[in-house]
This record gives C-alpha cells, structure tokens and sequence, in this order.
C-alpha cells in the first residue's frame, strides 16, 4: 500500500521536472508567479526552471528510495532518502538565496 501512495507522490515531481528542466512551466515555482512583472523582469527565468527542475529530479530519487524501502523492507534506504531530501532542500535554500546566480 505504502508503495502505491509513495508513487502517487512522485508522479507530480516527475512531471514537473520534465517541464521545468526544459525551461518552461516557470508559473509553477511558488512565488515566482506572485512577484510583479517588474520584479520577475530582474530573473532569468529559464535558468531558474532548469534548476528547479533538477532539483526536483532529486527529490524524485529520494521518494525513489523510499520506493525501494517499501519494496525491499529495508530502513536504511528511508534513512538515506531522507538525509538526502534534507540536505537537498537546505542545499537549495542556500544556493538560490546567495550570490544571485538567477539575477539577470
């Protein structure tokens, strides 16, 4: 069952990879698509999209492995893929909010 739910999950995070990691579908970073037209102007908006989507193809890996987990009813792999989403996510909270990278 947990596998079902797990895959539910990802199915999103893939499909929004896909799109982003192509530079398009920027209207689906939240924030991003609030800002006034002024502000979005200063961003470089495609390559924001392919970051974001690469970041999510990570966080695709980590339910990945959670994936596994269930399958294989090992701890260690739910252990790895949630160090592993935290770290991802603390990476990207520093990485896009230090030496706009993003700014035009």
């Amino acid at each position: 069952m947990g596998v079902f739910v797990y895959l539910i999950i990802m199915l999103p995070f893939l499909s929004f990879a896909l799109v982003l990691s192509q530079g398009k579908g920027i209207f689906l970073i939240a924030g991003f698509n609030t800002m006034s037209s002024d502000k979005k102007d200063k961003y470089d908006e495609v390559a924001l999209a392919k970051f974001i989507g690469k970041m999510m193809y990570g966080y695709c890996f980590c339910v990945l492995l959670w994936v596994l987990n269930e399958i294989f009813q090992t701890q260690w792999l739910f252990i790895v893929g949630l160090i592993l989403f935290v770290v991802l996510t603390m990476f990207l909270m520093i990485y896009m909010n230090t030496g706009n990278r993003f700014k035009r």
